[in-house]
């Protein structure tokens, strides 16, 4: 699929049918994650996916935003792994845990998978659902399955500002 039509394409699902991710679809998502660029090349980012029965109802307590996906993947990030920048007022972790679940999300669409960007949870009542280090800091939840029929994109979806409200040339 050409990159255009995957931007264009993708929406966030909020209706899964809660058939399982193929494995080579979910192989091609991860890889995507992992090929994204981050400061340095720290690669900060810690992924963790969900499937078992377990799993996700730990995520059901944590969010009502799973929609039935089969899988879900927790993006985290090394807080003892970041770059920190200039002025020492901020540092890489969240931006590039955020370049990595955008690379899978789009990746997602091009295989065929549809997904949904969750960030409606407590991310430390996350990480302790799933007992994760004290390092890391969970940034969000990618929902990734099929659309469920009657799935689409919400009505404003397809609504974008006009670029010369967004775009200013210096």
């Amino acid at each position: 699929m050409e990159f255009s039509e995957v931007i264009k394409k993708r929406y966030s699902c909020k209706k899964f049918d809660g058939r399982p991710v193929e494995k080579a679809q979910l192989d091609a998502i991860l890889e995507a994650g992992r090929l994204a660029p981050t400061a340095k090349n720290l690669q900060e980012q810690r992924i963790y996916v969900v499937q078992s029965e377990a799993g996700l109802a730990g995520i059901d307590k944590v969010t009502p935003c799973r929609y039935g996906a089969a899988t879900a993947v927790v993006v985290a990030f090394d807080k003892n792994n970041v770059f920190t920048y200039p002025g020492e007022k901020r540092d890489s972790g969240a931006e590039d845990a955020a370049i990595v679940a955008t690379h899978m999300m789009l990746a997602a669409e091009a295989v065929g998978v549809d997904s949904c960007w969750i960030n409606f949870f407590d991310p430390e009542a996350m990480a302790e659902t799933f007992g994760l280090p004290e390092n890391e800091e969970v940034l969000m939840l990618l929902d990734l399955g099929y659309a469920a029929e009657g799935a689409g994109p919400l009505p404003m979806h397809s609504q974008r500002k006009d670029i010369a409200e967004t775009v200013t040339y210096l």
